[in-house]
């Protein structure tokens, strides 16, 4: 069993599609361990995303995802890491395949509405900055 970190980001949780994305894991044999809503502090952006601190996104993406709640998730299943990339989609939602949340929803390959982990250490790493083992449940 794996686990992995999804993020719906501010975008995704102004147009009102939470609901949504949770049903596209859920129908895709994907299991939810934990879920908040929580609104970062430009520190706790630019903590979670330092491994990108010398990019030259790093301050726009930490602005944009200090600019509004995001939804927090530890989603659970065989292969999570990577039905959760197919899931989502390209990074660039243009090269994104359709029928994929990025394709239908991102308007920027910043406003590309959701986060996921791309490796099992950066899954672990990712998990642990937002939960606590209390707070991780598998089904």
């Amino acid at each position: 069993m794996e686990r992995t970190l999804s993020i719906i980001k501010p975008d995704g949780v102004g147009k009102n599609i939470i609901g949504e994305v949770i049903k596209r894991f859920e129908t895709n044999g994907i299991k939810i361990a934990a879920m908040k809503m929580i609104h970062l502090s430009k520190s706790q952006a630019q903590g979670f995303y330092a491994v990108h601190k010398e990019r030259p996104f790093f301050d726009s993406l930490t602005d944009f995802m200090t600019s509004g709640p995001i939804v927090v998730m530890v989603l659970e299943g065989e292969d999570v890491i990577a039905k959760n990339r197919t899931l989502m989609g390209a990074t660039n939602f243009k090269e994104a395949e359709e029928g994929t949340i990025r394709r239908e929803y991102a308007t920027d390959i910043e406003k590309n509405v959701v986060h996921g982990s791309d490796a099992p250490e950066t899954a672990a790493f990712e998990i642990g900055y937002f939960f606590n083992e209390l707070e991780l449940h598998s089904r």
